[in-house]
């Protein structure tokens, strides 16, 4: 009965994720509302993690402008509300056990974030949270840390993203990941293009973008000197957003992006700059042409090459592990886990 509702209201463009809610269901869903994309992922338990059911991703570049006026525009919300309502009809189709969905950089910053969030309840029905700094980097660690197995005694994972670059200081010990530092820049791949425009496909601008994200990357560094720990061995980089999955798609010459070839690699240092200079020469048509670029990203693809450039110049590991993993992930498996702890240790957002 409840698969007949949901695909009668389907068809309704003022369907809304509470009208179907109240179902109990295997699946969990978790949305990621950022400043460049609108994800959605569904899965349901299976041994120590989940088995992706359905999945979702769109551009909306929510964060259009911001820069700027410090507002989020009405077509970039029109554009995020589209995306939105996909969600909600693709949330619809199933019994939900546990539906959450957050917002990151784009409303944290926004003037009228709330505002628009409060639109988004109304028009869908999905209740989306502004999570903190802090919890964006402790879930993109929640979804990397099985990646971290193995040698060394801390990593450091870095979240290059569209409106603000995560960075997580981490100790591994036992075959756990402890959060022990972390820092949120604000830049990210959309507020460099809209800084720097056609600047950044140049030389010169290129390189001061490098030079001005590696000013801000080094309180983090005077604070945990990790690049000693670097020279004296021991620290593993791993980095989790388009620009290092696409730097790894270049460097395995892929002709279609295939995130099983993808997430886990170890990039050597060499292989990386090698790549991130073959995507410099490209120029606009080129990376119009690549497969692993495409022109939805066209613009943001040199600014993350700039915020990557910075990261291995400070701090120079000799190899970077690529994850095609985030948020969502790390969402699905902290609801999963509370889940099976019982209703005694329910799972409360933090802060």
């Amino acid at each position: 009965m409840l698969e007949q509702l949901a695909l009668s209201e389907n068809d309704s463009a003022t369907l809304r994720v509470d009208q179907v809610r109240r179902f109990s269901g295997s699946a969990f869903a978790a949305l990621d509302l950022g400043t460049n994309n609108c994800r959605l992922l569904v899965g349901a338990p299976s041994g120590d993690g989940f088995k992706v059911i359905d999945s979702f991703s769109r551009t909306v570049r929510l964060g259009e402008g911001l820069h700027h006026t410090g507002r989020l525009s009405p077509d970039a919300m029109d554009r995020a509300m589209q995306a939105l309502h996909a969600c909600a009809e693709r949330l619809a189709r199933r019994p939900m056990r546990k539906v959450r969905a957050i917002a990151t950089e784009a409303c944290r910053r926004a003037t009228n974030g709330a505002e628009f969030l409060a639109r988004v309840k109304a028009e869908t029905g999905l209740d989306v949270g502004v999570i903190s700094s802090r919890e964006e980097a402790e879930l993109a660690l929640e979804s990397c840390s099985p990646l971290l197995c193995g040698e060394g005694s801390r990593a450091l994972l870095f979240d290059i993203g569209g409106g603000s670059t995560e960075l997580a200081w981490v100790r591994l010990a036992h075959g756990e990941a402890q959060l022990i530092g972390y820092e949120s820049l604000p830049i990210g791949v959309v507020t460099l293009s809209e800084r720097w425009g056609d600047a950044g496909f140049t030389e010169a601008g290129f390189e001061a973008m490098v030079d001005d994200v590696e000013a801000m990357l080094m309180k983090f560094e005077r604070v945990h000197c990790i690049s000693n720990e670097i020279s004296n061995g021991g620290v593993r980089l791993l980095g989790t957003s388009g620009t290092v999955t696409t730097l790894a798609g270049v460097v395995l010459k892929l002709e279609r992006y295939r995130r099983p070839a993808v997430d886990g690699l170890a990039l050597s240092a060499e292989d990386a700059a090698d790549a991130l200079d073959f995507l410099r020469g490209l120029g606009r048509d080129g990376l119009l042409q690549h497969p692993c670029v495409g022109p939805e990203r066209i613009d943001f693809v040199l600014p993350g090459c700039a915020v990557f450039a910075a990261i291995t110049r400070v701090w120079p590991a000799s190899t970077i592990v690529v994850a095609d993993r985030g948020l969502r992930e790390g969402m699905l498996l902290r609801m999963i886990r509370a889940d099976r702890a019982g209703p005694r240790k329910a799972y409360v957002a933090r802060p």
